[in-house]
């Protein structure tokens, strides 16, 4: 949006007067985050608004939503493998690695390795499939609303310990050129929208440091 200056206000659920939840399910129904509101239309899933914003607005260049029905075909399947495999293998540890020990809730290890599994699973489908003719996944010489979504899918491993974000990229390298190609694509809206994330990163890591550091005290006694 800000690449195409398009003009829009952000507004935080949690930041919402009295029930945060209640107003914010009248907009998305499911409770979940992202969600849009552009005159009467109420809509979320990300992918979905991406698809909307592409078509929506004028002046967005064609290469973020190809018009030529085979391009546009392989932005989609790229799209609809990123919820199948991509969403559940980042997504998956990161929860479980960090978001739930941090709120006290029990640790599944289990679910922590499978999920682990996936993302590399998934990284290696990246390496190989997606970037194996071009910079931009689907061999594409552009970046699309695809490369967008994944993008951001990935970077959220930046939350992650370094040495086990340096562990599970590290063997990567069409990826981590892939995630650089696409912040100089979108510069400087790529690191502004991903400015938070960074600012979570330190708190987050010192907190895990804490937390390990309790329950190593735990195991001792």
């Amino acid at each position: 949006m800000n690449i195409k200056e398009i003009h829009y206000s952000l507004r935080y659920v949690i930041s919402e007067p009295k029930n945060p939840v209640l107003l914010y399910a009248a907009i998305n129904p499911m409770r979940q985050i992202p969600a849009i509101v552009d005159g009467k239309l109420k809509l979320f899933e990300s992918h979905a608004i991406l698809i909307y914003l592409a078509c929506a607005f004028p002046g967005v260049a064609s290469h973020w939503y190809p018009v030529d029905p085979a391009e546009r075909a392989k932005v989609h399947s790229i799209l609809d493998w990123h919820h199948s495999y991509l969403r559940h293998g980042a997504g998956g540890l990161v929860f479980y690695s960090i978001l739930t020990p941090l709120h006290g809730m029990r640790s599944h290890p289990q679910i922590i390795t499978q999920a682990e599994e996936i993302l590399l699973r998934s990284l290696s489908k990246i390496e190989n499939v997606w970037l194996k003719d071009g910079s931009f996944l689907g061999g594409s010489s552009q970046p699309s609303i695809a490369d967008l979504s994944l993008a951001c899918e990935v970077m959220q491993l930046q939350l992650l310990s370094e040495k086990d974000c340096h562990r599970i990229l590290s063997p990567y390298k069409k990826v981590k050129k892939w995630i650089e190609d696409i912040r100089s694509a979108t510069a400087p809206y790529f690191d502004e929208v991903h400015e938070h994330l960074f600012e979570s990163q330190k708190g987050f890591r010192e907190k895990m440091v804490t937390h390990s550091g309790k329950n190593n005290v735990r195991s001792k006694m």
